[in-house]
């Protein structure tokens, strides 16, 4: 397997917790990853630690870049979005999305594109976010995340509060960042439940909480 991610002794726990991670080493591949676990397993945790929003022990390298050595150099290469954020709520879904692509050379605006109609998102292009569902808010950030060209995108529960046809354009969106075509890019999804409808690549497993 090539590896987009490596993780190397990967060590994380809140004060006073058991570690969620503990000395973990792995390598995550191109393709989609499910991490899987109950709701409380620590999946949300486990992506911002990927991420580079929470500190931890030990060594993640990304495209070359390690975290720890050249921590702007890791993060422009990862694509995470907290789906339940307010930061975007006075922007308009055009200024969340060019906010969110900053820095992305590689993003796709033909696929943008058609997720926008295939999330049934351009009725409110034009709206801010606050006016808009909390459905319609995580399927603008999906957009984004699934048009970026960036090395690692991290998805949070992506079919959570969606409608079941923007489920099923998620699904086949997903399903073809399977395909072997595109080797560089690795996209982790942290569910609860199982995905049938997409070929992953790996699926990690946290333990009960």
């Amino acid at each position: 397997m090539s590896r987009v991610l490596h993780i190397e002794g990967l060590r994380f726990a809140y004060p006073g917790q058991a570690p969620l991670a503990d000395g973990w080493s792995a390598g995550i591949g191109a393709g989609v990853t499910l991490l899987y676990g109950d709701t409380g397993s620590g999946k949300s945790t486990l992506l911002r630690v990927l991420a580079g929003v929470l500190p931890a022990d030990g060594r993640l390298t990304l495209a070359g870049a390690r975290l720890d050595a050249a921590p702007d150099a890791y993060r422009r290469n990862v694509f995470f979005c907290d789906p339940a954020t307010e930061k975007f709520d006075e922007m308009t879904v055009h200024a969340c999305t060019a906010a969110l692509r900053a820095d992305d050379p590689r993003f796709d605006d033909a696929l943008w594109r058609a997720l926008v109609e295939g999330f049934a998102l351009a009725p409110h292009i034009d709206k801010k976010l606050y006016m808009l569902s909390t459905g319609s808010r995580r399927k603008v950030y999906l957009a984004a995340a699934l048009a970026s060209g960036r090395a690692l995108t991290l998805l949070d529960d992506p079919a959570g509060a969606l409608d079941a046809a923007s489920i099923r354009c998620l699904w086949r969106t997903l399903a073809d960042f399977a395909a072997p075509q595109q080797p560089g890019r690795a996209i982790v999804v942290a569910s609860s439940e199982a995905i049938d409808a997409v070929p992953l690549a790996a699926t990690i497993e946290l333990p009960p909480d």
